[in-house]
């Protein structure tokens, strides 16, 4: 769980449209008028709310505030110090959210004002990847001791300190479930209410799509925090004190760590992604920005056809390797500009083959690597490398198939011009069951209805208003020749897309 202040990881999205969405002027970060005012309200919200402990006459345990600041301060400190961070293996929690329990015990130990203090040394220490620094830690230290005072709050509303027991009075199960859910709930609904007013302060997003998911994706992990939370205030108060505890940070450090190296896991995955990706567009001029539009449509395909969701990335990937077969395809016969040889046309038709002997070894692409093999069949076996046709072309094959034909003929490039989507569609409607799957197809244009779609130009420059002279080759894919009427469309003298 991660605040919305501290990062942006690349290519995921994130709980909040971040101050690294600032804007830039005369090539500085500055930070937007509207969201100056947001945090200095949020400062402004949690001085006031942290205040009244400070009062001499509070009564506020000094000793309890101290070691729960402490604590949460000594959890964020890795992240912050290199010299830590690679004593813990090179990959520790990173961000505010890993060791909220610790924030939701104090909650339930302490009053509202107290508890908003233990929020701010680990808040302010936490690692800020990006500046502008100062006031991300602001933002993020007010977020969090509101947060935090808010859940004290609906938990001393509820009988919390009674419900919790102290030393030989054992805690009032389940009762004290009550409490501590009523804490997670608030502290969950208090942080999202805020990242969307920073989201929306920062991006210029309306306010129903700056809040939008942002709940949803909160809940689950605030639920656990909250029984982690009460477990450490349960053993807190307990005759065996404020040492014991701290076992329960072992087993939140250990789920942390394990998170944070399924995220640099995935980060490798995406950067040989890029890497691949990058490689192909260099080589290839004309599909500059094809393979990741043709992932995106992949995708658009699978969830309309209700694929569960841990195979979508694999999809994606589909969709957006399919073509790194050409890097093992001459550059000249890739850019030349004339008809295609038989010979050079062979040699062409070789990249999906090239493609599955370049990813073969790369585990986490699974079905991926029979895609970017067979993506290139077709439905009646007329099709490459293998001539498979009907069921025997894998699933992922006949999406991806879809998802390339309709981005190359609504794709403007150098030797064609864009279709429009309707175009675009009715073609693949008319070869559905011949070239496509007819399912994958009809998936599509219950996407495209339901999400639309933005075709962009992906060649160096964009095509003039009368066709280039000279000998332009006419468009390999199928579904991209000129359309007929009933007959099958021709083979494809080209590969560009």
């Amino acid at each position: 769980m991660y605040h919305p202040m501290v990062r942006i990881r690349s290519g995921e999205p994130s709980r909040a449209a971040q101050l690294a969405s600032v804007t830039r002027v005369m090539g500085v970060k500055v930070i937007p008028g509207a969201a100056r005012g947001y945090i200095g309200c949020a400062l402004l919200a949690a001085g006031a709310a942290a205040l009244p402990a400070l009062r001499p006459a509070a009564g506020t345990p000094w000793g309890t505030v101290a070691l729960l600041a402490a604590l949460y301060a000594l959890c964020e400190l890795p992240a912050r110090c290199r010299l830590l961070g690679r004593a813990a293996g090179g990959s520790v929690p990173i961000g505010s959210g890993s060791f909220f329990p610790v924030l939701l015990a104090a909650a339930l130990l302490l009053p509202p004002a107290a508890a908003a203090l233990t929020a701010l040394p680990g808040s302010l220490l936490a690692r800020v990847d990006e500046p502008p620094a100062a006031p991300r830690r602001a933002w993020r230290a007010a977020a969090t001791a509101l947060a935090v005072w808010a859940a004290a709050t609906a938990a001393g509303a509820l009988s919390c300190a009674t419900a919790l027991g102290h030393g030989p009075d054992a805690p009032d199960f389940p009762y004290a479930l009550l409490p501590a859910g009523a804490a997670a709930l608030t502290f969950c609904l208090v942080l999202t209410a805020l990242d969307g007013g920073i989201r929306a302060t920062v991006g210029g997003l309306p306010a129903r799509a700056a809040w939008r998911g942002l709940l949803g994706r909160a809940l689950a992990p605030h639920a656990v925090h909250g029984l982690a939370g009460l477990m450490m205030a349960v053993l807190w108060r307990s005759t065996y004190g404020p040492v014991s505890a701290l076992f329960v940070l072992l087993p939140i450090y250990i789920s942390c760590w394990v998170f944070a190296q399924y995220h640099r896991e995935r980060a490798a995955h995406q950067a040989t992604i890029r890497a691949l990706v990058q490689a192909v567009d260099l080589k290839d001029r004309y599909t500059r920005g094809h393979s990741e539009r043709v992932g995106h449509a992949s995708v658009l395909i699978a969830r309309e056809l209700g694929m569960a969701e841990d195979r979508l990335d694999v999809v994606r990937f589909a969709g957006i390797l399919h073509d790194v077969g050409k890097l093992g395809v001459p550059t000249r016969v890739l850019r030349k500009d004339g008809p295609l040889t038989p010979e050079e046309r062979r040699v062409i038709e070789l990249h999906p083959e090239y493609g599955h002997e370049i990813v073969r070894g790369i585990g986490f692409l699974g079905e991926a690597r029979a895609a970017i093999l067979h993506h290139h069949e077709r439905m009646d076996g007329s099709g490459y490398p293998y001539g498979l046709h009907g069921e025997e072309i894998p699933e992922f094959a006949r999406m991806v198939a879809v998802a390339d034909a309709f981005d190359a003929m609504t794709s403007t490039r150098s030797y064609s011009r864009a279709r429009p989507v309707p175009t675009a569609v009715a073609e693949l409607e008319r070869c559905a069951g011949s070239h496509f799957d007819p399912r994958m197809v009809a998936a599509l244009v219950r996407a495209l209805d339901r999400h639309g779609w933005q075709p962009a130009v992906t060649a160096d420059e964009t095509t003039p208003a009368t066709p280039p002279s000279g000998n332009v080759p006419p468009p390999r894919d199928a579904t991209t020749a000129p359309q007929t009427t009933g007959a099958p469309l021709p083979p494809r003298p080209r590969e560009r897309a």
